[in-house]
């Protein structure tokens, strides 16, 4: 899952106002921004299945540091405790952690069984909804579309920057959608993960709008 991480980012900002749209990306794809690293450290592994009979065309074969529930419960824990000592914001801090768990619980929906409770656990869940190809785009669709409008419904332009700027970010998160749903399989695992360090792009991108524009309730 891709977009329905961001939407749940974008919609975050209903429950906490203050918090920057660039800090809800950030927690909602914390653990898909530090995966590619330890991918590329050869710490965690990704194959790649090119042959057109599974979408998506990856295997995630051992992610447990990144990915089980334990390790992103902790991580949840970190990135709260992270902005509550920044900025003393309770709410903030709440909001962060869930969006930081909202990822695993998202992917639990859409993965095949390769999730693990904890570090050396051998039991992996997932419920493969991206063993149908449309449920599962229909469904980031739809969590995104709904986040997407719950920000510019609790939010407001500072300017005509902020009125186009969040469309922009909008429209590069459907074609990066787009591209990983009817593209070709990524040439190589170091591919997958240079490629992953770009979303550190998009979250930059994120604090750029949310500088243009604050809460509707100001």
């Amino acid at each position: 899952m891709f977009l329905g991480h961001f939407g749940i980012a974008f919609g975050a900002k209903a429950a906490a106002p203050k918090v920057s749209l660039g800090t809800l990306m950030l927690a909602a794809q914390f653990i898909d921004l530090i995966w590619p690293t330890l991918v590329l450290l050869g710490i965690e592994r990704v194959n790649i299945i090119g042959n057109g009979t599974r979408y998506p065309p990856l295997d995630f074969v051992y992610y447990p540091y990144s990915h089980s529930l334990l390790m992103v419960v902790g991580w949840a824990v970190l990135v709260g405790a992270a902005y509550y000592a920044v900025r003393n914001s309770r709410t903030g801090a709440v909001v962060l952690g869930l969006a930081v768990v909202s990822h695993w619980l998202l992917d639990l929906v859409v993965h095949y069984p390769d999730l693990p409770l904890y570090p050396g656990n051998d039991l992996l869940l997932g419920f493969k909804l991206w063993s149908s190809f449309t449920l599962s785009l229909l469904l980031e669709l739809a969590i995104f579309a709904v986040g997407v409008w719950l920000y510019l419904r609790n939010t407001r332009a500072n300017d005509a920057t902020g009125r186009w700027a969040p469309w922009s970010l909008i429209a590069m998160l459907l074609i990066i959608q787009i591209g990983n749903a009817f593209g070709a399989p990524p040439p190589s695992v170091a591919a997958i993960g240079w490629m992953g360090q770009a979303q550190w792009l998009l979250v930059v991108w994120g604090y750029w709008v949310d500088h243009h524009r604050h809460p509707a309730s100001q």
